[in-house]
């Protein structure tokens, strides 16, 4: 390195300003970077299991993973302030058979979150047709958990020629409810009730979730806390309030007996959640169970021991085997 150095003090001194102020000058784009830094849930929520591709289904960037090479691809969809990476335990062994792919809906994770989206199970199931002609996948069972089973509900309705097998892990919309409870409901889950939730109530909500909570589920707890101070945080709020609604409004139970494709119904045997201790205190488990059993004509029900609401993170590998076999079974 050439040191450049004067005999005069006087220009020492100019040129030790000059110095400074070079220094300044290129350290001001990084002062410029690390104030403009990505604050999103995007670059927030914990980094996936798996690596995390994305693509773009009708205008909305849709984050999601893609694990295996099997000619049967599984298509998991998760549920209500969820994401992704709830179905981690089951791609990261049902990869050694089946080509796995799991997303993010829009609102959720790491995808976007419009402002305008209904964000009802139609809209959803729009955006699952979209993103397996997107990702050109094909053979596909399609599973989906809780708010993400009624989803996959309105997806094989809507679009049955895209879907061969239906699996619903503990699926909304079974469980009905009155119009006088669905407006309650809707008017006690506003953007500002989510976004209020303290700390205390987000770890009593998700150990609602389970029959006995994996110490995994922490980081689904730091990572759910950790977003309040994302910039798009308003606007996953709003995709919660308006999920919870669509539900309400946009029923799955008349679909019932126009699904086709062979099914799985899975539940937890201790599920907390389902049906709602509040406004269906008489019916159990077994009843919605079997109304789904009922409902859908080539269908199988399994009800699945010592697990609750979020059964396939509390006992990945009975659910695993179940899959396995179901998807196997001629």
């Amino acid at each position: 390195m050439l040191i450049l150095k004067h005999t005069n003090p006087k220009y020492n001194h100019k040129f030790t300003e000059m110095k400074h102020i070079l220094l300044i000058l290129v350290l001001l784009p990084i002062v410029a970077c690390s104030q403009t830094n990505d604050n999103t849930m995007k670059s927030i929520v914990s980094k996936y299991k798996f690596p995390t591709h994305y693509t773009t289904v009708d205008g909305v960037e849709i984050a999601y993973v893609k694990e295996g090479k099997g000619e049967e691809t599984l298509l998991f969809v998760h549920g209500l302030s969820s994401n992704l990476d709830a179905w981690s335990k089951n791609v990261e062994v049902l990869k050694n058979d089946f080509t796995c792919v799991a997303l993010d809906l829009p609102g959720y994770g790491k995808s976007g979150k419009p402002e305008d989206a209904s964000y009802t199970p139609t809209y959803f199931s729009e955006i699952i047709s979209g993103f397996i002609d997107e990702l050109e996948l094909k053979n596909v069972t399609l599973i989906g958990h809780s708010m993400g089973g009624q989803a996959a509900i309105k997806t094989v309705v809507n679009s049955p020629n895209k879907i061969e097998k239906l699996i619903l892990v503990a699926p909304a919309g079974i469980e009905t409810f009155t119009d006088g409870q669905g407006n309650i409901m809707k008017t006690m889950f506003t953007p500002g009730f989510v976004a209020n939730t303290t700390n205390e109530q987000i770890k009593t909500n998700y150990a609602l979730n389970f029959y006995n909570q994996p110490i995994e589920v922490n980081e689904m707890i730091t990572d759910r806390i950790a977003i309040k101070e994302a910039s798009d945080f308003e606007a996953h709020c709003h995709a919660i309030s308006k999920s919870i609604a669509g539900m309400l409004d946009d029923t799955v139970v008349n679909d019932l007996d126009k699904i086709s494709q062979n099914t799985l119904v899975l539940y937890g045997k201790n599920d907390m959640l389902i049906p709602n201790r509040y406004f269906n205190p008489d019916l159990d488990i077994n009843e919605v169970g079997n109304n789904a059993k009922d409902g859908i004509k080539n269908s199988t029900l399994v009800f699945v021991d010592e697990s609750g609401h979020f059964l396939q993170f509390e006992q990945p590998e009975k659910v695993n085997t179940l899959i396995k076999e179901f998807i196997e079974k001629e």
